[in-house]
């Protein structure tokens, strides 16, 4: 599938079982996978048409489905040793989308050798959707897009979706504030300007594989707080966005602090 037919699979997906079912979801259609993680109907059928249609379209590729994780506790170990895999994760901001925030996605990542190499995010109540390709940039409804490095007389902001960092300064940097909640509006905001870094706990390759090449095909970085780079294939707790280089090597001087705080 080129990279223009996958992101429309993702426009119809959506259109099909997620849209309809946005402030409409039925008694019984919100489930707990574990207590205050939910998944809803829309995420199990989304999942499933997207499993199936790039399994289909790749035999031979290993697909890492957010709601498959939950079932197969080898998944992981297996998308980790696959030369050739995708990240599925069939409604980005599942909590977003039950409590009827417009802020959720819809995304997919392309893996070879451990590394992303295509990436796709829909946002279907915001009719956006963004395309990136290892070493040909980033795109935005098909206009390429890029952000600029924080000045250097500016301190550059962030967010965070660790409650107990909320409000918490690094340094002489601003408090940090809450994310959107979701790395399908999280990265493309950063790229857009709305914030300068992020940080996250938690690592899942479905959640960061996707953004990550965006925000680096966009001029910026992520990595880890120990200075190494974000790899979808690495398990590194702690995961740093940041608009420029310059900001990411700030961030982790003043962030390991703030990291022990996340418990």
């Amino acid at each position: 599938m080129d990279t223009d037919e996958v992101l429309d699979l993702l426009k119809t997906v959506a259109a099909e079982v997620i849209t309809p079912r946005f402030r409409s979801l039925a008694d019984g259609e919100v489930m707990e996978k574990n207590p205050g993680d939910l998944v809803t109907v829309a995420d199990q059928e989304s999942e499933a048409i997207l499993t199936r249609e790039l399994s289909a379209a790749y035999p031979d590729a290993f697909v890492l489905g957010e709601e498959r994780t939950a079932t197969d506790p080898t998944a992981i170990s297996q998308f980790v040793a696959a030369d050739h895999a995708f990240t599925v994760d069939p409604v980005d901001g599942t909590k977003n989308f039950v409590h009827g925030s417009p802020d959720h996605a819809v995304m997919v990542s392309e893996v070879k050798g451990g590394e992303t190499v295509r990436g796709w995010i829909w946002q279907p109540e915001h009719e956006v959707g963004w395309v990136a390709e290892k070493g040909a940039g980033v795109y935005r409804n098909g206009q390429r897009v890029t952000r600029e490095p924080v000045a250097d007389d500016v301190a550059p902001h962030g967010v965070t979706s660790i409650w107990p960092l909320r409000g918490h300064s690094l340094g002489d940097l601003p408090a940090l504030t809450g994310s959107w909640v979701c790395c399908g509006v999280d990265y493309p905001r950063l790229i857009e300007g709305a914030t300068d870094y992020i940080l996250y706990a938690r690592n899942s390759p479905w959640d960061h594989s996707p953004g990550s090449l965006m925000v680096r095909e966009a001029g910026g970085t992520v990595g880890h707080p120990d200075g190494t780079p974000y790899s979808p294939s690495a398990m590194t707790p702690g995961i740093i966005v940041a608009a420029d280089r310059g900001t990411y090597a700030a961030v982790r001087r003043l962030a390991a602090d703030a990291f022990a705080r996340r418990s």
